[in-house]
């Protein structure tokens, strides 16, 4: 049975769809995050979750309890449930020992038990030294540790998290991003985690699903969110794409404006009528200076470099098939260096080509 599951679950403001019939099973011990745009639907869907919001339609179960429907919604404080916010919500006037213990507190565990605990899980959480400090004497990265060790040191049935790492500057979300999954790790905690960044949710989550319009688009892993989207925005807004579409010709694809041999793709791709689109990674086109030093099996296809960018890391290549309408970017390791208005050979990895 799974921890948490989504049957059919609306929210309507008046002739606004906010959230549309969405179905989703979280096992015990699973970390999802709800990954889309602002707008999405995917913190409504948190808040029904937590019980601070009825839905109009459907149901929400822990168990083989029923928390929501839209006759009746357990309140929140009787869902064994923890959220963390973005604005972190820790009591400014209690030290870190404190607002961590607050919880246990309300549980009326003794003091000693208490004591035990917040020491145990400052020490997880790598916060022992910060025990008697306030939060006004604490970096950002450290209130919100504040705030994950409150939330966890319940021990929840769930862990709710509302974009917890927007606050943060880029360098210290990115730790973050690697903290709550370690914590999530240690203590196994059933986690639903909302967010906008793609990267977040990738290091984060054993699954992802991916929101647009109020509906969920594609419920995966992160790498196959990434290798095989399936539909046209899930392709668009997990990383980096080309989305180029394809016709069906005497014998192969036509791009708009160059041909690919069908002999290239799987026969299934191959002989497909009629139109078709593509997701291709920047990364999986490479520029070559001769047909001869590409891949066997890879098609290659004439071209002319026309902008690039240095991004440290690598090189963004706005490159055009000649004869093509659409151009493409590749992404090239630094070394692979070519001139604007160069003329290249673009080979393509079919295998990597996915149609969606």
């Amino acid at each position: 049975m799974s921890k948490l599951d989504l049957r059919g679950i609306s929210k309507h403001y008046g002739e606004a769809v906010a959230v549309d019939q969405i179905d989703l099973s979280i096992e015990e011990g699973e970390f999802v995050s709800l990954l889309g745009p602002s707008g999405c639907g995917k913190t409504t869907t948190l808040r029904m979750i937590a019980g601070f919001i009825r839905p109009t339609g459907g149901t929400i179960s822990m168990g083989d309890r029923v928390l929501s429907s839209a006759q009746t919604s357990l309140p929140p404080e009787r869902r064994d449930m923890s959220m963390i916010f973005q604005s972190y919500a820790i009591w400014p006037n209690m030290t870190v020992a404190q607002n961590v213990g607050f919880g246990l507190k309300l549980r009326k565990l003794s003091k000693p038990e208490i004591d035990r605990q917040v020491k145990d899980i400052l020490r997880i959480t790598r916060m022992d030294h910060l025990a008697d400090r306030y939060p006004a004497e604490l970096s950002g990265g450290q209130q919100q540790r504040v705030a994950l060790a409150r939330a966890i040191v319940v021990r929840p049935g769930v862990l709710l998290l509302d974009e917890p790492l927007s606050n943060l500057d880029a360098n210290l979300r990115e730790e973050m991003r690697f903290e709550i999954r370690r914590l999530h790790d240690e203590f196994g905690i059933t986690t639903v985690y909302v967010t906008h960044d793609q990267g977040e949710a990738m290091v984060a989550s054993d699954r992802i699903a991916v929101m647009n319009n109020g509906r969920i688009e594609q419920v995966d892993t992160p790498f196959d969110l990434y290798n095989h989207p399936r539909s046209r925005f899930v392709a668009g807004f997990i990383g980096r794409t080309n989305l180029v579409g394809a016709t069906r010709v005497n014998g192969g694809l036509d791009f708009g404006g160059y041909k690919v041999d069908a002999k290239y793709f799987s026969a299934e791709v191959g002989n497909r009528e009629g139109e078709m689109e593509f997701s291709v990674r920047p990364q999986l086109l490479r520029l070559i200076a001769e047909p001869s030093q590409a891949v066997q099996g890879r098609p290659v296809v004439p071209s002319v470099i026309e902008e690039r960018s240095y991004l440290g890391e690598n090189w963004d290549y706005v490159v055009r098939p000649e004869g093509a309408r659409q151009s493409l970017r590749v992404s090239a390791l630094p070394s692979d260096l070519h001139d604007v208005g160069a003329r290249v050979f673009l080979e393509f990895d079919p295998a990597g080509m996915v149609v969606l």
